[in-house]
């Protein structure tokens, strides 16, 4: 793939992951926050269920696996998207996006803790760095006793949970498939937990029923495609670390669209965060001085 292809498919498909924080917040004052992500992803997931049985994409036959695919679900849709639009009530777009993108330095933590993983001192650093750049923005300009903060740290850690689930299990599974249902069944469960737990709202206007389809649609399934289809034609590590962008783009679309102020501690601390997640995700061909 030339450069400015992939240039312009990694500037989409990052763009359209942190389009969706500020676009979600917007959304929130016409569908409640369960009920509007739960919506979003029952409906990307149907889309996509679809799309890999008319295709005839390999599905799982053991109900193992499909409960494997339920868990994913849990963790991937069910916990990172719902604390995430939970937490726009109380946070801003751009805060709740650098928070939860901060989940692969979390997953180097989980990954040596649990799985016994051994990372290069380049990538330790880049959690001591991401991790500085946490506390200086949560010190330094959000409120933690806002509840919206813990919630943007939880999307984090359950997305992590989701990853090294991923790693364990992902292997076995057709790739499209597996996103199809854990989409489908977490987007299911959210709908579930917004009956149970909030009191529905749903104002249907034109606005409102096109940011709920550009949430399933553009910010789900076409960002979904691309992301996938960059893993497949060039190396994954070099694709991960411009996982970055996203909080990025979060900040840029929630000062574009929501008039979000750009504070300096904000900058500094997400800045700080980027970088830690590219030393992170840095290929460990660039480092030949260090030991895995």
């Amino acid at each position: 793939m030339n450069k400015a292809l992939f240039t312009l498919f990694v500037t989409i498909t990052t763009g359209l992951m942190g389009s969706s924080f500020a676009i979600g917040k917007i959304g929130l004052n016409y569908v409640s926050p369960l009920f509007l992500v739960g919506l979003r992803f029952t409906i990307a997931g149907l889309l996509m269920s679809a799309i890999v049985i008319l295709l005839k994409r390999s599905h799982p036959r053991a109900p193992k696996e499909w409960l494997q695919i339920l868990v994913v679900g849990i963790f991937q849709t069910t916990g990172v998207m719902g604390a995430i639009f939970l937490s726009l009530r109380t946070i801003t777009a751009g805060e709740s996006s650098i928070l939860t993108f901060t989940n692969p330095l979390l997953v180097v933590i989980f990954s040596t803790l649990f799985l016994g993983t051994k990372y290069r001192l380049v990538q330790w650093l880049g959690v001591l760095v991401g991790f500085f750049g946490v506390f200086i923005t949560l010190g330094a300009k959000l409120d933690i006793q806002q509840f919206g903060t813990f919630l943007g740290i939880f999307s984090a850690v359950s997305w992590a949970i989701a990853t090294l689930l991923l790693k364990k299990w992902g292997s076995s599974f057709d790739t499209w498939v597996l996103t199809a249902y854990q989409m489908l069944f977490g987007g299911i469960l959210l709908l579930l937990g917004s009956l149970m737990f909030e009191e529905v709202k749903l104002n249907l206007t034109a606005l409102s029923i096109f940011i709920i389809l550009w949430l399933a649609i553009m910010a789900s399934i076409v960002q979904f495609a691309i992301w996938f289809f960059l893993l497949q034609k060039e190396d994954s590590g070099k694709v991960s670390s411009f996982l970055f962008l996203a909080p990025f783009f979060g900040v840029i679309f929630g000062w574009i669209l929501l008039d979000e102020t750009l504070h300096l501690s904000t900058l500094i601390g997400g800045c700080l965060i980027l970088v830690g997640i590219y030393l992170v995700n840095k290929p460990k061909k660039q480092f030949k001085n260090q030991t895995k």
